[in-house]
């Protein structure tokens, strides 16, 4: 095993760990959780054996693995980018349901003049 092999997956691992040991789990979904680690298992085999991924790339159309491995990646930066902006977007109308509560129950009425 080369020791860029050792380094991705050390650091793969490394990832996984992160993950499954957030204090956030409540929120985490178990799919989510469960996605990485496939993720991770097929990360560590396309590490230990590169010329696979060449195989399956050829099987669905893509020259090399390397590329097929580009437009996964690709894919799944669109996934979360797309999946943090509706995390935002919902966060930022929680603020502001939450900043007109706070204002109507500090609301008084008026003092006649």
């Amino acid at each position: 095993m080369n020791w860029i092999q050792v380094l991705l997956i050390a650091a793969v691992l490394t990832l996984l760990v992160y993950l499954l040991r957030s204090r956030r789990s409540a929120q985490a979904k178990a799919w989510v959780k469960i996605g990485y680690v496939l993720f991770v298992l097929a990360a560590v085999y396309a590490i230990v054996r590169p010329d696979d991924t060449t195989v399956v790339a050829n099987w669905l159309g893509v020259a090399r693995g390397a590329d097929l491995l580009e437009y996964a990646l690709i894919v799944a930066f669109l996934f979360t980018t797309l999946s943090t902006y509706m995390r935002f977007k919902d966060l930022e109308l929680r603020y502001a349901q939450l900043a007109r509560a706070v204002a109507l129950e500090g609301a008084r009425t008026p003092e006649p003049r």
